[in-house]
């Protein structure tokens, strides 16, 4: 029996159309209302349940060809908290599209203790480098909150070179109550956490 060729996301644009095409074919446009499913959504955030099954078509197309513009900004940070929700935390929330200071998911887990994991998705085309301020903002915010366990910057992208040397990012850094994560750490952590669903 011969093999089912797997579609390729040709584009998914703002209006939440899902492009595809199989096996070089014509291409066939799949609406979606997002990335996840919601559990609960306030005017302020979203309490994750699951990912769409549209999630795992769309980590199979960014496996294969990494484009930061395949996705909006908010669908990055949709695949984001869906992909902390498969990697076994009890309660992943996105917050709202805008004025979120910074902050996208906030994932936890409770075992012995809890965990708290709040986290800030950057999209940007390759080549393009997070800036120090949106990596302070999450600094702050890991600071402030005392329940916060570990914050992570995730981007499509990739962090200056000196990053490690500023004195208010460096100190965390080496605490490893935050971590950046780059475009092929991003990659490798959603390939992997798809796979072990």
């Amino acid at each position: 029996m011969p093999k089912t060729p797997e579609p390729e996301v040709v584009s998914i644009t703002a209006s939440d159309v899902l492009s595809l095409k199989i096996d070089g074919a014509a291409t066939v446009k799949i609406i979606f209302a997002c990335l996840i499913i919601p559990d609960t959504s306030a005017a302020e955030d979203t309490l994750v349940r699951s990912t769409a099954a549209v999630w795992e078509v769309v980590v199979d197309s960014l496996t294969r060809k990494w484009d930061a513009h395949a996705l909006s900004s908010r669908q990055w940070e949709e695949l984001v908290a869906g992909a902390f929700k498969r990697d076994g935390f009890d309660e992943v929330i996105l917050t709202p599209a805008s004025h979120d200071y910074g902050l996208d998911v906030i994932a936890t887990k409770h075992t012995l203790g809890t965990v708290k994991i709040i986290g800030s998705v950057k999209a940007y085309k390759e080549g393009l480098l997070v800036d120090y301020d949106a990596i302070a903002r999450l600094a702050l915010a890991i600071l402030s909150e005392n329940d916060v366990s570990k914050g992570y910057v995730l981007t499509t992208s990739d962090f200056p070179p000196l990053v490690a040397q500023d004195r208010y990012i460096g100190p965390l850094l080496s605490q490893k109550r935050l971590e950046l994560i780059n475009g092929d750490q991003l990659r490798t952590w959603l390939q992997k956490v798809k796979a072990n669903p």
